[in-house]
């Protein structure tokens, strides 16, 4: 499990900055959070987290072909990371804080955001999907909206990003 971050630690009088975090995979909501996101804490002096969770693979028994896959899928997590960054620092102005980790997507989420307590807020779109939501979102305002510390925001999925400016 590793962590990489951009973020300096602010100043002991500084007023708190609220920072927003956006949870990176592959479905086409994540344009819709992370812009959300980025609005937000533009417009609120904020800034805003990007998390990747590497799920663990099937393969657990086959060690060098594991350590490969797992090597290719940490390129990708830096790749998209780094795309997502220049994004982030168009829209905001500032570089995020970059986290990539390697477990469960939800126990990690929740690790992360225990473990930074400078994370305010949690900001998921909805898939639009006729499965639902998604699993984090199920999972969060479910059974495990009593793990989480800090207030969830969920975006819906189906939002123009041109509609995105005026609500935030």
């Amino acid at each position: 499990m590793t962590d990489t971050t951009a973020s300096p630690d602010p100043a002991p009088d500084a007023k708190p900055v609220r920072i927003f975090l956006v949870v990176v995979d592959d479905s086409p909501e994540l344009k819709v959070a992370l812009r959300y996101a980025c609005l937000r804490a533009r417009k609120s002096g904020g800034k805003v987290a990007l998390l990747y969770v590497i799920e663990p693979g099937e393969m657990q028994h086959w060690g060098a072909v594991e350590t490969l896959m797992r090597e290719e899928q940490r390129n990708e997590a830096e790749q998209k990371l780094q795309k997502l960054a220049r994004e982030v620092n168009q829209l905001t102005g500032a570089l995020p804080a970059l986290y990539v980790r390697e477990g469960n997507r939800r126990d990690e989420v929740l690790a992360l955001i225990d473990e930074e307590p400078s994370i305010s807020i949690l900001v998921l779109a909805a898939g639009t999907d006729p499965e639902g939501p998604g699993p984090l979102i199920t999972y969060y305002t479910g059974r495990g909206l009593t793990r989480l510390r800090i207030p969830l925001t969920i975006v819906p999925g189906g939002l123009k990003i041109e509609d995105l400016d005026p609500i935030t």
